[in-house]
């Protein structure tokens, strides 16, 4: 049996497949407000540009807006690929049709959980950080322009 054709007959590691993609979904969801903390955290942005920024994707009182949801809209689909592409991959193995199915549901259940588990944790994550260290940057940045201003 070649190298090729043993590499297609294998069958996924589900774990590791769910991982990826719950991963890639969980991250593209939130990455709103994990750049700009990323980015404010390396010294690469001030606090004024990472709040502006993490603005763009939020209404005024402070509710989820459109750039938010496109954002979260486009988290589900990398999930949803990753599940489509796990059926597919597994469609090449010649294992029992009742394993496909349990496993392709256990790769559901896992990104979705994963995938959910990490935006939550970077959520709640990067709404501490801009609260310790981003708004308190912005305000003293706000404080240093007008007082530049005013000479």
């Amino acid at each position: 049996m070649s190298e090729l054709s043993k590499a297609k007959s294998e069958e996924p590691n589900i774990i590791k497949w769910a991982f990826k993609f719950a991963a890639s979904a969980g991250i593209a969801g939130i990455l709103c407000c994990v750049a700009p903390a990323i980015l404010f955290m390396f010294g690469l942005m001030g606090g004024i540009y990472a709040i502006s920024f993490a603005d763009f994707f939020y209404n005024e009182d402070g509710s989820v807006g459109i750039g938010s949801w496109i954002l979260r809209i486009i988290a589900v689909v990398i999930g949803t690929y990753g599940i489509y592409a796990y059926r597919n991959k597994q469609n090449q193995c010649d294992i029992d049709p009742t394993r496909k199915k349990k496993n392709l549901i256990l790769v559901s259940v896992t990104t979705l959980l994963l995938g959910l588990g990490i935006f939550l944790t970077l959520e709640k994550w990067s709404s501490w950080y801009f609260d310790k260290y981003v708004v308190p940057a912005q305000q003293q940045e706000y404080l240093e322009k007008e007082a530049g201003d005013k000479s």
